[in-house]
């Protein structure tokens, strides 16, 4: 459920057994744990198990509100006419394992819904392996005239969205579950390049359907699953419903430079929502949905969510690579349960280019691994409010050894914000100003982060806790 578009209808045999079960519970109504699934390494879930009328995990989930992210285009760039909130009469689970997407009208026509995204934008296939993104989803049960203008997805969009908003679909986009108007179909679509046209066909995308298998999709549950291949060359994303492939597309089918665009950052964070009306639903059905004939209160349910990879190097989603995120105290470590922020002073009208002023610093020691040969990685939200011509610098050290010896350092070009309020992605596309030294495998080892305002009168605000991250070239 892209931001930006005119929508269109478009292992052994206990591996065996495994994937028969799942796919004879996507089948059921039957709440359903997140399945064991041999070979695959399990790398964030979330199974809805909380109390009857509570929103989701506040550590998992954020909410999104309103008609558009802050600064972002109107009505989510797609059209659709529901306000989101974070109301448990539209977004809560309830008490038997399930999570409760609502949407509603009230007495003046006017309709509400939810939709939410997960934390962690960085869920990405490993180098020579394959991610699985996989939700068990009833959709909303409700057909012909009365489901005119329901929109619910399952989906994935890359991690420099997020306080971008005007770079899709260039960073790409994996709609992993779409359906409208209660039409007993799946559709999984490819967002990427530029828009109109290009490799993607945008705004349509590179998409396909089928109906759901056994029993309807608005009538029971079924497993989606999208598959980012790494381990085969050229590379392959495949769609699949109740373990049945539906959908492929092979690397060798876009430009080398579309693909790296939207493979080439942090990772995903993948979304779920109920949207009504907009581009795609009124596509199909001809005429602008919803209709005075749709019922609203039809929930789509989830039972689970779940991310795993299989094979490449080390068993986090990054490229053969540890994910660090800075917290409090100068921490440098595990991504906390909720959202931080710190204060970058200002540079006081100096150029600080290249060198540490008053920086935040974070450091994570006693870390033994071993040095996968690839380059630091990191996505670091900033934002300098209304201050005009500021620009934040980070600098990442390596000490292989622990002995206070910085074998490794990495100096990064600044990056110059916006002066209007929001994050904004600072990554290391920005590209290397300096480095010393060399990387090595590590014994006991530290890393430090450091953090400032190279350029600028006033400060910056740092995302922390689980909001920025680093990722260090090591298994």
């Amino acid at each position: 459920m892209r931001p930006h578009r005119a929508r269109s209808a478009l292992r052994s045999a206990l591996a065996a057994c495994a994937a028969t079960a799942v796919a004879l519970l996507g089948a059921t109504s039957v709440r359903a744990d997140v399945p064991p699934t041999p070979g695959w390494t399990l790398q964030w879930s979330d199974d809805f198990t909380g109390a009857a009328n509570t929103l989701p995990s506040a550590t998992n989930w954020q909410i999104d509100t309103g008609y558009s992210y802050p600064g972002g285009p109107g009505n989510w760039g797609t059209g659709e006419i529901q306000r989101y909130t974070d109301s448990t009469s539209n977004l809560s689970q309830d008490g038997s394992g399930n999570l409760r997407i609502t949407p509603l009208r009230d007495g003046s026509g006017n309709w509400t819904s939810a939709r939410i995204e997960t934390r962690r934008a960085d869920f990405k296939a490993p180098a020579g392996g394959v991610l699985r993104m996989e939700g068990r989803i009833q959709m909303p049960n409700v057909t012909g005239t009365a489901a005119l203008g329901y929109w619910p997805a399952f989906w994935a969009l890359g991690s420099p969205y997020r306080g971008n908003y005007q770079n899709w679909p260039g960073i790409g986009e994996f709609d992993i579950m779409e359906n409208v108007n209660g039409i007993d179909s799946v559709w999984g679509v490819l967002h990427c390049g530029v828009n109109p046209g290009g490799a993607c066909n945008e705004s349509t995308g590179l998409g396909a359907s089928r109906a759901c298998p056994g029993s309807s999709c608005q009538s029971a549950f079924h497993t989606y699953r999208f598959e980012w291949d790494r381990s085969t060359t050229p590379n392959q994303l495949r769609w699949y419903v109740d373990g049945q492939q539906f959908h492929s597309i092979s690397q060798s089918q876009v430009d080398a430079t579309t693909w790296s665009n939207m493979t080439d950052h942090a990772g995903y964070f993948m979304l779920l929502n109920v949207a009504m009306g907009g581009a795609f639903p009124n596509g199909v059905h001809g005429s602008a949905t919803p209709t005075a004939a749709t019922v609203p209160g039809h929930p789509m349910l989830v039972d689970y969510v779940a991310v795993w990879t299989r094979g490449g190097g080390g068993t986090d989603p990054g490229t053969g690579s540890a994910t660090l995120y800075p917290g409090t105290g100068g921490a440098l470590g595990t991504a906390s349960s909720s959202a931080s922020a710190t204060t970058l002073a200002s540079a006081g009208g100096t150029n600080h280019d290249g060198t540490p002023y008053q920086p935040q610093t974070f450091t994570s020691s006693g870390i033994t691994r071993t040095y996968s040969g690839g380059s630091t990685a990191f996505d670091l939200f900033v934002d300098a409010g209304t201050t005009v011509a500021n620009g934040q610098q980070v600098r990442v050290s390596y000490d292989l050894t622990g002995n206070g010896s910085w074998d490794r350092t990495e100096t990064y070009q600044y990056f110059a914000t916006d002066p209007a309020p929001g994050y904004e992605h600072y990554t290391q596309a920005r590209g290397l100003k300096s480095a010393t030294g060399s990387l090595g495998n590590m014994t006991n080892g530290k890393v430090r982060v450091e953090v400032w305002n190279a350029i600028g009168n006033g400060t910056s605000t740092l995302g922390t806790g689980n909001q920025s991250f680093v990722r260090i070239p090591f298994n």
